[in-house]
C-alpha cells in the first residue's frame, strides 16, 4: 500500500481525501497510517477497491507485489512465489492442461482468448487501412501498385481474423456468455449481414 501511494505521488492526507470524494470518508489519514504500519490488518472489499482507484493501481497489484517481492504469504504461515500466487488468485493455474468447461478458470481463458482475437483483428484491419491510405496518396504508380497489393493481402488477413472473432463471439453467446463490447473499428463484426455472408 505504501509503495503504491509513493508511486502515485500522493500523501496520506490526499489518499484520505480521494476516498472521501468517492463516498468513503471512513478511510482517514490516521487509517492510512495504521494500514501502512500494519496496525490495521484488514479492509472490507469496498474499502480496498476504493483505495485501489484512488491510488490508480489495479487492485490485484496491491495484494501481490510483483516486481517488489519474490514471495508472498498466500495463507497464514504459507509463503509462495508471488507470480504463482497471483496466477492462483486469478484462476490461471494450473496452466499445463485445459480447464474443464464451465469452470471459473475456463471462463477466464475464454475471455482472454477473446481479447487475443480482438487484438489480431484490430492489427490486421489497421494495417490494411493504412496500406490502402498510403496507396491513395502516392503519385508513384509502381509504389501505388505495390501498396495496393500489400493492402489486398492485409485485407484478406483482416477478413479471416474478423470471421474468426465473429465465430468465437457466437460460441460465447451459445454458452450464455456475454462477449465484451467491440472497439468502434470492429463494430461490423457483429453486423448480421456479415454473418450471413460468411455462411454463404
Amino acid at each position: 500500500m505504501r509503495e503504491a501511494r509513493k508511486v502515485a505521488g500522493l500523501t496520506m492526507a490526499e489518499v484520505a481525501q480521494g476516498c472521501a470524494d468517492r463516498g468513503l470518508p471512513e478511510i482517514s489519514e490516521h487509517s492510512m497510517k495504521n494500514l501502512e504500519s500494519g496496525r490495521k490488518a484488514s479492509l472490507t472489499i469496498a474499502d480496498f477497491v476504493v483505495l485501489a482507484d484512488v491510488l490508480g493501481a489495479p487492485p490485484v497489484t496491491l495484494l501481490f507485489p510483483l516486481g517488489a517481492s519474490s514471495t508472498v504469504e498466500v495463507l497464514p504461515g504459507r509463503e509462495e512465489s508471488t507470480w504463482d500466487t497471483l496466477a492462483w488468485f486469478t484462476g490461471e493455474t494450473p496452466l499445463h492442461q485445459p480447464a474443464p468447461e464451465g469452470t471459473p478458470r475456463e471462463v477466464l481463458d475464454t475471455f482472454r482468448n477473446h481479447s487475443y482475437l480482438v487484438a489480431a483483428a484490430r492489427t490486421s484491419t489497421a494495417l490494411a487501412t493504412e496500406r490502402r491510405r498510403q496507396a491513395s496518396t502516392t503519385l508513384d504508380r509502381s509504389r501505388r501498385a505495390a501498396l495496393l497489393e500489400r493492402a489486398s493481402g492485409y485485407e484478406e488477413h483482416a477478413f479471416e481474423d474478423c470471421a474468426e472473432l465473429r465465430a468465437f463471439r457466437e460460441r460465447m453467446r451459445d454458452r450464455d456468455l456475454v462477449p465484451p463490447a467491440l472497439p468502434a473499428e470492429l463494430a461490423h463484426v457483429d453486423d448480421p449481414e456479415n454473418q450471413s455472408e460468411d455462411n454463404e
